[in-house]
């Protein structure tokens, strides 16, 4: 039981002390950072999903794929 209580406050104790928390500006930026790279990432699987299934059906016509 020692071992958990004592895991707790240094753990605690690196959280408060320790840690570089970012400020609200950076967080807003990396946040945006990563919906712009989703959607631009979401786009060309949305293409490359188009591609395959365009080339699928030349292949196979009247196939439901």
């Amino acid at each position: 039981m020692d071992k958990i209580s004592l895991y707790v406050k240094e753990s605690y104790h690196e959280l408060v002390n320790k840690v570089t928390w970012p400020t609200w500006n950076s967080l807003l930026q990396s946040t945006v950072l990563v919906l712009i790279a989703s959607l631009i990432i979401s786009l060309i699987i949305f293409v490359m999903d188009l591609i395959a299934k365009n080339g699928l059906d030349f292949i196979y016509p009247g196939g439901n794929f």
